[in-house]
Parts: C-alpha cells; structure tokens; sequence
C-alpha cells in the first residue's frame, strides 16, 4: 500500500503496533507518524503523512498534522494550505484552530493568527493555550491591557501554567510595573526551578528595579548548579560590569539562538525588528546594480531576513551563522547558495577578497571589541566593496567604546566605529535609525555602509 522509502520507514517502528507479518494499516501508519512527529523526527513523519495522503486525500488527522509537519519543514503554503482544508472537514476543532493560529503567527500574519486564536476560544472557553498565545500577540499589536487580561484568564484556568506566567511578566515588565513582574517570575522559577528563561528574566527585571545585587545572586547560583553555563557566565558579566569579554562566546551565541530558532522570525514582527529592512534600504543606495552579477555573504544570516534584499544583487550568496537552528530555517527559503556554520571573524579570515557585497544585520551587537571583525571583512572585500552593517548606539554623553548591556547585547559609540572603519581605509557614511522595540522602548542604532577604495 505505501511506497518504499515510507516502508523503510514503517519497518522500523512496526514491532509494537501490529502483529508479525500482518500489513499496516491507515490507522497503525499514523500512529507511527506521529510518535515521530513527537520525537522531532519531523522528516520521517512528513514522508509517512504524504503517503497517507495518496491513499486518504480527505483524511482531516492526517491532513493537519501533515500540514503542521509541511511548515516545520520550510514548506509552509502547502502547510496552510492542508490545514485549512482539515479545518473545513473539521470545523469544531479548538485545538486544530489553536494550531493554525500557532503557524500564521510564525508566518508573520499576526491578524490572522489573532482570529484562530479567537475561535478557538469561542469553541473551547477553557482552551489554555489560546488565552496564552493570544496575550502575546495583543501585547505585540498594542494591546498590552487586553494581553493582561488573557494571560491572566489562561492563568485563572491553569495556575501551573509557566508560559503564561513568563509573558505576563515580560508584559508587566514591558509597561514599568517591574515589581509584579518579579513576582510572575518568580512563579514561573517556582513551578520549574531550572527554568533558564524565566532565571534570566527575573534577574533582568531585578535589574529594572535597581537591585542588582538580586541579578547578580540569581546567575551566581545558576552557576554554582550549572558550572561553566554560557549563558549563565555572559549575564553575570553583565550584571557586575566585570571582567567583560570581548565579544560573547561562541557557547552563548549557539545556545541562544538553537533555542528559539523556530520562532525567531515570530518574536522579532512582534518587536517591530527593522534591521533588515535597514540594510536593505541602504544597499540599494549604494548605487550597486541589482543585475545579480554580485558575490553577496549575509554576515550572521541567521533565519535568513536579509535573503530577500540580498538576492536581486547575487549572482552567488552565501550565508554564514553559529547557529545550527538558525541555518536549518535558512535553508528552507532556498534563497542561499551556500550555507556555512561557523564564527565569522575566521570564516572572514579565509575569504581573501571574495565578496562584493558583505551585509551584517543585528550580528555585531554580540562582539563588543569590533576591530578583529571588521579587519577580516576588509580582508574578504574585493576593491570597492561594500560592507553594510546595523549595531546598537552607546549614546551616552561620554559613551565608552563599546559596553555590554545588562540584556547581553554590546552598544558602541559612532566615534570608535568610525576609527575602526578609518584605520581598514574605508570610506564611511553612518545614519542612525530605530532598530526595534525592547520592553516598550525603541533600541537606538547606527546603520553604517563602508566602501573599499578601489585599487
């Protein structure tokens, strides 16, 4: 009944859902494809979902879960498109609404996703999850009272529920009420003690209220039960103003963004991240043809957002990233020659004059001293080269070269970055800009394009 690379499949992990030598049925089939999907073994299930689908094009199961596979996998038309239809077959469903709002909003349609999540709850008053999900996106359309009162109705219905108790607290954070918001942490730590996001934002938070010896404690103890924690080491550093690295590890990079590569792109819309958009705008005044006769690096692609500013100029792109979590959501735009997982500094280190165009959005924010990275991208510039790139603006009165901000991320002053541009013998042009909204507030920038002279 299914093809043979859905048999392989099938074969090994048949033992414990039918007995020997009988064949598979539909139902034994899916039960499989969804112990995988479980698991995380996304791929495997998809390629036994499709094949389901060749048998029982209306099976409505198989027909969301497949869909739901198929956006994982990149693949996230075919995965709306699925859904929708499982939908029509099954309209009562609050779960299966609850999902779709889950993929229109990693989609970036946050309107739509608003609506599932309201139909979910009008089929399902006590749907959790809907209440929860729902808060995040009223707080990132500006609706931060109605957030409220859906994180705190999902709470109502599920006192243990940590997700909820995370959010309200970055919310109540978000709009300076940061003692309640200690207090959400601090009943998220409660529920799951080793909870890392809700450690940091606590510590964050603490910071808020001038306490930072409270902030200080919590990542001293974490690292006590946790020696060696990268992301543990970099707060605290933070935090004490001490001992600050020159740039954050690559441990603390990797682990960072792994975490929540699947829902970067999500969180970034709810934060009007304009990064990309930024370059975008000044690459195409860099008077460069978009003839796609260019050879292009996205310096820290991570998801892929400059991709689609990126392509009209590239003959030849190239994407490079620390992150493994990060690429795999690269890759599933196809717009990217070549994808390279690596520290950027020593993968510029190697490309003597390789590119014409190097773009780097929101990725030098995590090095604090800038003159080792940007030496090594004039190195892989050719002459007349272009390097476009965003970082965070130390606008302090008497701002220091760069400093680590209690969030993790480096501010630089335009002074130090124009002498490091000076010294490569770029010529520099430097606009300030609004790179996105953090806890309210719009995060300062400078967006710079440097040129290599030509020969």
């Amino acid at each position: 009944m299914f093809g043979e690379r859905t048999q392989d499949v099938l074969n090994q992990h048949v033992d414990d859902v039918q007995e020997p030598e009988r064949e598979l049925t539909v139902g034994q089939a899916f039960t499989i494809a969804q112990r995988l999907h479980q698991q995380d073994r996304v791929a495997e299930a998809d390629v036994i979902y499709r094949e389901i689908l060749k048998v029982q094009p209306e099976n409505a199961a198989v027909l969301h879960f497949g869909g739901m596979a198929a956006h994982q996998l990149g693949r996230t038309a075919d995965g709306l498109q699925s859904i929708r239809r499982s939908l029509e077959l099954v309209p009562d469903s609050a779960d299966w609404h609850n999902n779709l709002g889950i993929v229109l909003q990693e989609s970036g349609d946050l309107d739509g996703a608003i609506a599932m999540y309201q139909k979910a709850i009008a089929l399902n008053e006590g749907h959790v999850n809907a209440y929860s999900n729902l808060g995040v996106l009223l707080r990132a359309t500006g609706r931060p009272a109605e957030a409220e009162a859906s994180y705190r109705k999902a709470l109502q219905l599920d006192p243990g529920h940590i997700d909820a108790w995370t959010n309200l607290g970055i919310l109540l954070n978000g709009v300076k009420r940061p003692r309640e918001a200690v207090e959400c942490f601090c009943r998220a730590i409660t529920l799951r003690p080793k909870h890392p996001e809700a450690r940091r934002l606590l510590a964050l938070a603490h910071c808020g209220l001038g306490e930072v010896d409270e902030a200080i404690k919590i990542f001293t103890e974490w690292l006590e039960e946790n020696p060696g924690d990268p992301v543990a080491m970099h707060m605290l550093a933070a935090c004490k103003g001490t001992e600050i690295p020159l740039r954050a590890s690559d441990e603390y990079v990797s682990q960072t963004f792994d975490s929540f590569a699947a829902s970067f792109e999500s969180k970034l819309a709810r934060l009007s991240y304009r990064a990309p958009a930024l370059v975008g705008a000044v690459l195409d005044d860099a008077g460069l043809e978009r003839a796609g006769t260019l050879d292009v690096l996205d310096a820290g692609c991570g998801t892929g957002l400059c991709s689609a500013f990126l392509r009209p100029y590239a003959r030849r792109l190239v994407g490079v990233d620390l992150s493994t979590g990060m690429l795999t959501q690269a890759a599933a735009k196809q717009s990217y020659d070549e994808l390279v997982q690596g520290e950027l500094t020593a993968y510029l280190s190697t490309q003597r004059e390789a590119f014409d165009i190097i773009v780097s959005a929101d990725t030098l924010v995590y090095f604090g001293a800038l003159d080792e990275v940007l030496s090594a991208a004039a190195g892989a510039l050719r002459p007349a080269g272009v390097l476009i790139f965003t970082l965070e603006h130390g606008t302090a009165a008497e701002a220091p070269d760069f400093h680590l901000e209690m969030h993790g991320r480096y501010t630089h002053s335009r002074p130090y970055v124009e002498r490091l541009l000076a010294a490569d013998g770029f010529e520099i042009d430097i606009g300030t800009a609004e790179l996105r909204m953090e806890s309210g507030v719009p995060v300062a920038g400078l967006v710079v394009r440097a040129r290599k002279p030509r020969r």
